[in-house]
């Protein structure tokens, strides 16, 4: 399968349109820009009648399919009833049930659920809240946070002042706060149960040293389990419960951003479950709408919701956006928990799990160059030695993307790392068309 070399509706978009993360001449250099007319579960469809296996949910968001049935008839109905009212001073049905099951979901131990439409925002409001209640506390002095080596969590200015990611920062440093980083706990050069455990013994001795030497840190913020931009770096959960021992010893927050990771992605529908720990602040976004529509939101402990309730208005938080709390986007979101349990999730994640895992490890049987195959939930991640230098990988991932069109999938490496997050609801015939797929691509590079 070959895709048109630019559709009319590209040569548009091209004419119009910036595109997000991309540099724009590329398109000019031979990378497609494929023009989408619709898409229906795990598959898109372009203009020229071609479709491509949604191999990574659409940036990460999509869960149960596009364009799911019952996804539609909410956000249908609900745009005949009510579209959308400022949360200032008024509520609604949607936010209030979402809030409700979202707390539910959290065994309680997170609440008063705020809201926003999208990842990096939510980052900054958990940031924002983090500083501002120290404030409230009188300790003024409690000003900046840790992230990890390689974290990524947005890219507004607070959010990529806590990003470890020079392509993303560089350009922007002399804006951004001075914050602290941390040791990543990345498994993938530990060979034995010893050697995790030794890294992530490490990496928080390393988180420690911080801690016990700066007095001035609000909080600690990183992504669980997952270090999604950064490559698909995992760690233990052995090293979330550690980082919880850390902040509650020196009375620091703890946010997790659990914007790629949350919603069942990991196999529980947070990821700090698989830690038994709660952090101070959660982040969702993603797949929080099932992918229809955009949504984040952060969830806070009681008591820090408590520290801003007063007369003064000064010490309230007074963030906001126009479309906070938006009725279709919650209503799509409360849509996507009932999808929850109308399947089966986590058992139909484990099958599809048993399938790609098999066919994965009998590719890099084949593939001397497939690398740190790795897995957490319904993510999987593995690195290609593709014997370039770093500054190189960039344009292998645009390479290998193009490549992967040729065989009906849509695959975006993160550098040398291919990963793959299919939807939850991908069938056996879905998952072996991915595998068949990555079994051609992998000739190219044997």
């Amino acid at each position: 399968m070959t895709p048109s070399p630019l559709s009319s509706l590209a040569q548009r978009s091209l004419k119009t349109v910036w595109h997000p993360c991309t540099q724009m001449q590329h398109h000019d250099q031979g990378v497609p820009l494929l023009a989408i007319k619709r898409a229906q579960g795990a598959w898109l469809y372009d203009t020229d009648g071609h479709r491509y296996l949604d191999a990574i949910s659409s940036w990460w968001v999509n869960l149960f399919g596009h364009s799911h049935p019952h996804l539609v008839k909410a956000i249908t109905d609900q745009a005949q009833q009510l579209d959308h009212i400022m949360l200032c001073g008024l509520t609604h049905e949607p936010v209030v049930q979402l809030s409700e099951q979202l707390t539910a979901l959290s065994n309680h131990h997170l609440g008063h659920a705020f809201y926003a439409s999208d990842g990096a925002s939510a980052v900054e409001i958990a940031l924002k809240l983090s500083l501002h209640y120290w404030r409230n506390q009188g300790q003024e002095h409690k000003h900046r946070f840790v992230s990890i080596e390689q974290a990524y969590h947005g890219e507004t200015l607070g959010a990529l002042a806590v990003t470890d990611v020079p392509l993303f920062r560089e350009n922007y440093g002399s804006q951004l706060s001075k914050q602290y980083t941390a040791a990543s706990p990345d498994l993938r050069q530990a060979a034995s149960a010893e050697e995790q455990t030794q890294i992530t013994e490490k990496a928080l001795q390393s988180l420690e040293q911080i801690l016990d030497t700066h007095q001035d840190i609000a909080a600690v913020i990183l992504e669980p389990l997952v270090q999604c931009a950064a490559g698909m770096k995992m760690h233990s959960p052995d090293y979330l419960r550690g980082v919880r021992a850390l902040c509650d010893h020196y009375q620091v927050h703890l946010i997790l951003d659990e914007i790629a990771v949350g919603c069942g992605r990991t196999g529980t529908f947070f990821a700090c479950e698989h830690a038994g720990i709660w952090p101070d602040l959660l982040c969702l976004s993603k797949g929080i709408t099932g992918g229809a529509l955009p949504l984040s939101v952060v969830l806070s402990t009681s008591a820090l919701y408590h520290g801003f309730y007063d007369p003064d208005l000064r010490r309230g938080f007074l963030h906001s956006h126009s479309y906070t709390g938006n009725p279709l986007a919650c209503r799509a979101a409360l849509a996507s928990l009932q999808l929850f349990q109308q399947y089966p999730v986590y058992e139909l994640q484990r099958k599809l799990g048993q399938q790609i895992d098999e066919g994965l490890q009998a590719l890099a049987l084949r593939s001397p160059k497939m690398q740190h195959l790795r897995r957490t939930g319904v993510i999987w991640a593995f690195d290609l030695d593709i014997g370039q230098p770093r500054y190189d990988h960039l344009s292998f991932a645009r390479r290998f993307y193009r490549s992967a069109l040729q065989y009906g999938l849509m695959l975006r490496p993160i550098g040398n790392t291919v990963y793959l997050m299919p939807g939850y609801l991908w069938t056996e015939a879905e998952a072996q068309h991915l595998l068949d797929g990555l079994g051609h691509l992998l000739k190219e590079y044997a």
